[in-house]
């Protein structure tokens, strides 16, 4: 047995933290510009048919689900000269996954198929060095320590540094795009120079990202150690079995599915509702950060609402914000009041579950070690990454088919009303539906009860040493 598991480690200082903060706000830099404009980009600057824009971005999130367990599988059995087992990925890998997602933002200037082909093989590249790179971001915090309250404090910081990415990624991207002439001045893309602006924009992001890894590199540790020594390979099998049989698990991943899925219809559909119901692309800026505002306020509550009313109720909270938000858009999709307030109520429900969910995953990975003595904290990122991915390329899939069938045309100023109604469902009625689902899988979490036996049995299991 190991000597240093079973008591709790020492508090996590400040400057700690901030390694985790600079890490997720240079991720989310990627992440938040990514979703937010590649559809766009592909459709109003490569000129693909929204139909292959769709299959492209469904294959890239289809391998991107895919490969988490073959990653996270890989990093289990697999330790760094260090003794690390997953800090080390954020130095080596943000290189190549920082010209990922150039590659994804640059225009070949070729025809549409071959654009389509050439945008699926970037996407293919990128997703591998996304998913080798997230394992730190999601597993670190576990590693890091084993005190609940810093878990979520880590998670709470990686929060904020989201919502500071998120502000580079979004809000940012249209003023540099008009610094770099891509925008007229009512705020519109100008064609000719369009493909230069974005990859000059994903260029500038990938550096952040880069500098901020390396940041998180210097600045976090790896301290949580397995109680059992037991090292010897875990088959397949055994880990889908450890991670099968854990109820918290089942439940946190149907949030974190239903989380994707508003994140995604919402980043997505924005720029479009910004540019056909609100008639300036550069309208979506403003939304965006009222967003990023509410998400940023709603990090520093966070933790003293999980104290107070316990994980399952703090979860419930998170979700009826979103809901009541929903009820005036629902109304009237066209208000822009309605739609600043959707946005805004879904900043604050998000922030709440992303730290709830990411501190569960921790807790989650301590249950499964008491039950099993083995720390499995790279595959349970994964696994609920994988159906999560697979259900969000569903419904990616089906967006695009949707505004397809209704007659998307990028080079309409005007869209369709079908294009309108298919936009004002993918910002109402669909999210609505996800956030009552994520109601009744917080209802029944029994994440409290499980996390509180495995502590009692991994401190008896260090006092019987």
């Amino acid at each position: 047995m190991n000597n240093e598991q079973g008591k709790e480690t020492k508090r996590i200082k400040l400057g700690e933290k901030l390694g985790f903060l600079s890490f997720s706000g240079a991720n989310n830099i990627i992440y938040q510009f990514r979703s937010i404009y590649h559809l766009f980009f592909l459709t109003n600057v490569l000129k693909v048919g929204m139909e292959y824009a769709g299959i492209v971005i469904t294959i890239g999130a289809f391998w991107d689900a895919i490969n988490d367990p073959l990653v996270g599988y890989w990093a289990l059995n697999r330790s760094f000269k260090n003794g690390e087992k997953l800090r080390p990925y954020t130095l080596f890998h943000c290189v190549p996954w920082a010209i990922g997602v150039v590659l994804m933002f640059t225009d070949f200037k070729t025809t549409p198929i071959v654009s389509t082909i050439l945008a699926i093989l970037a996407y293919i590249f990128f997703e591998l060095f996304n998913t080798s790179i997230m394992l730190p971001y999601n597993g670190m915090s576990g590693l890091a320590t084993n005190r609940d309250s810093d878990r979520r404090s880590i998670n709470v910081f990686r929060n904020l540094g989201g919502g500071i990415g998120s502000a580079i990624g979004s809000v940012a991207c249209l003023p540099l795009l008009k610094l770099f002439g891509a925008l007229d001045n009512s705020g519109n893309l100008i064609s000719s120079s369009a493909g230069k602006g974005f990859i000059l924009v994903s260029c500038v992001m990938g550096i952040i990202m880069i500098v901020g890894s390396v940041i998180h590199y210097f600045t976090t540790e790896e301290r949580v150690k397995q109680v059992s020594e037991e090292d010897s390979k875990l088959s397949i099998r055994e880990v889908i079995g450890m991670v099968v049989h854990s109820r918290s698990w089942w439940y946190n991943t149907i949030y974190i599915i239903c989380y994707g899925v508003i994140n995604f219809l919402l980043m997505s559909a924005l720029t479009y509702y910004a540019t056909y119901v609100l008639g300036s692309t550069a309208a979506a800026t403003m939304i965006q950060a009222s967003y990023l505002v509410a998400s940023v306020v709603a990090s520093f509550f966070v933790s003293v609402l999980d104290q107070k009313l316990g994980r399952r109720r703090c979860m419930m909270l998170a979700v009826a914000i979103a809901l009541v938000g929903k009820i005036w858009f629902i109304i009237q999709p066209s208000s822009t009041g309605a739609i600043y307030m959707n946005a805004i109520t879904v900043g604050i429900s998000v922030t709440f579950a992303y730290v709830l969910f990411n501190t569960n995953r921790n807790n989650i990975v301590d249950i499964i070690e008491a039950k099993t003595t083995r720390r499995i904290d790279s595959m349970i990122v994964t696994t609920d990454n994988l159906v999560s991915k697979l259900v969000v390329s569903a419904v990616t899939l089906l967006s695009t088919f949707m505004l397809g069938s209704n007659g998307y045309d990028a080079n309409l100023s005007v869209q369709p009303d079908g294009v309108i109604s298919v936009i004002y469902l993918m910002l109402g009625i669909a999210p609505a539906v996800a956030s009552v689902i994520m109601l009744i899988a917080s209802f029944l979490i029994p994440i409290e009860k499980e996390f509180a036996d495995a502590k009692t049995i991994l401190t008896k299991a260090k006092a019987e040493e």
